[in-house]
């Protein structure tokens, strides 16, 4: 991944560190020492293991994600450091791990202005317009049960799974409240759309994301997956058709309208998806570049829309979907302001996100990922290997999963690296808890559906996940 120059560079060997990270890094590598044995890489192990434990345990705990991560993200790298300082590689070490948070500011970047669209694109009810035109067309629980599905598969592909399946959610609740059968199922059929749906799009999961911007796929490849990702889809979603109910709900009348500019606001968003790619593919830029770039769009936009601001219409609150977040000006009208839509980020998940790479990392510099590289991808082999990914990622969150394959950095041929992407986009669809889209649901349709009530359909959600790995094999056969 390329490097980017981070601050004023004060002394040679800081200008060696900065402009040739590549060289420093080599040199660490061929430094580094194995400490898997040591006392340092068993307390390593030790904290990401009781981090993880306080993870799993956030909602009862309610201790945020991203604090016991952090933590054990300080102290794995505090112990790294005094075992290589008392042997005279302090620089080794700090190369690794700039290495390390370099990588983890380029997908911070990239996740800040994706956020912040879609955001943007919140506040100006785009998506509470979208959920009124479906609970207004008067769609029976079946049909509503695939369009849902179907839009949660494609929305998914460029928004955040956890935001499209809470989306298409709302609309389920909202129309089926009194027939808890109908939510349940149709929320198992959103969890397995919205997973599905980001993993054959690089902006449709952080994990895909992490694959295209370490350039181990180029960008128009991931379509390869589209066939595969819909199997995945349609095979659970058929055989749920039939216990969806055959009623029709009651009619249910919203009104929501967009707020000034928010068509132009996804026209942007499009225009700044394009920026990356050109970026990346064709002026080998980091991604990141031309997401930051895409931003000023939306600065501009926001700046046209405050110079030419008249006072939106009084909407309403929607007795549906609650009060707005909107912020008013000083006048009591509202305005679009795009440092409100940057201060909204979702924090928590971004600062986890920091001390997962950052413990993974040191894992690997300590040496267990090259151990475990040997054993999954030599001794078990490529396609096993990566099957058991989609699997653990059920179990555990699919990005500590995903960099350290990434950290290992095995020998596999561009199909291999599709499946692994594959495998660890849907993977989580197999359990409620494998995925924040799953989690997020349990939350807002509490007691409806449950991890019980996800895991009944289990049987058939595997049996999409094993189809999905089949048609990737059978249609790109010629990748392996």
């Amino acid at each position: 991944m390329k490097h980017l120059t981070t601050i004023l560079l004060g002394s040679l060997t800081g200008a060696g560190l900065f402009l040739f990270p590549s060289l420093v890094l080599a040199e660490s590598v061929a430094q580094s020492m194995d400490l898997s044995g040591h006392w340092v890489g068993f307390l390593a192990l030790g904290l990401f293991t009781v981090a993880y434990v306080f993870v799993v345990l956030e909602e009862v705990l309610e201790l945020r994600k991203s604090k016991p991560m952090m933590v054990a993200a300080a102290l794995i790298w505090v112990a790294i450091a005094l075992v290589y300082k008392d042997r005279g590689l302090s620089s080794v070490a700090q190369a690794a791990i700039r290495h390390d948070v370099l990588d983890y500011g380029e997908l911070l970047l990239f996740l800040i202005v994706s956020i912040a669209y879609i955001n943007a694109m919140e506040e100006r009810r785009v998506f509470d317009s979208l959920r009124a035109w479906l609970v207004n067309k008067g769609l029976s629980y079946r049909q509503l049960f695939w369009v849902t599905g179907i839009l949660a598969f494609f929305i998914s592909s460029v928004s955040n799974n956890m935001t499209t399946a809470m989306l298409m959610c709302a609309v389920v609740m909202a129309v089926g409240k009194d027939n808890a059968k109908f939510v349940g199922v149709s929320c198992v059929n959103t969890v397995v759309a919205a997973n599905a749906g980001g993993a054959f799009c690089p902006f449709g999961d952080i994990t895909t994301l992490m694959v295209w911007q370490k350039g181990v796929i180029e960008f128009w490849t991931f379509f390869k997956l589209f066939v595969p990702s819909v199997v995945n889809f349609l095979i659970p979603a058929a055989l749920m058709h039939f216990a969806v109910p055959k009623e029709q709900p009651a009619s249910i009348r919203a009104r929501t309208a967009t707020r000034r500019g928010a068509k132009r606001i996804v026209v942007l968003f499009l225009m700044t998806v394009l920026t990356a790619v050109l970026f990346q593919n064709n002026l080998q830029l980091p991604a990141a570049v031309g997401m930051m770039a895409g931003l000023t769009y939306l600065q501009m936009f926001g700046y046209f829309l405050h110079i030419t601001h008249q006072d939106e219409p009084e909407l309403g609150v929607d007795p549906l979907y609650g009060d707005d977040n909107a912020e008013p000006d000083d006048s009591g009208s509202l305005r679009f302001d795009i440092f409100h839509h940057l201060a909204r980020m979702e924090w928590d998940t971004l600062l986890f996100f920091y001390g997962v790479v950052l413990c993974v990392g040191g894992i690997n510099f300590i040496g267990y990922l090259h151990h475990l590289s040997g054993f999954l991808y030599g001794e078990l082999g490529a396609t096993p290997a990566n099957v058991l990914v989609g699997v653990i990622s059920a179990l555990i969150d699919n990005i500590p999963v995903m960099f350290a394959i990434l950290a290992m950095h095995p020998e596999m041929s561009e199909g291999q690296w599709l499946l692994v992407t594959l495998t660890a986009g849907v993977g989580g669809s197999l359990l409620s808890v494998g995925s924040a889209a799953g989690v997020a649901l349990m939350g807002q349709a509490k007691g409806i559906y449950t991890f019980m009530t996800h895991l009944k359909w289990a049987p058939v959600i595997a049996l999409g996940y094993l189809s999905s790995i089949g048609v990737h094999f059978l249609m790109n056969g010629g990748l392996f």
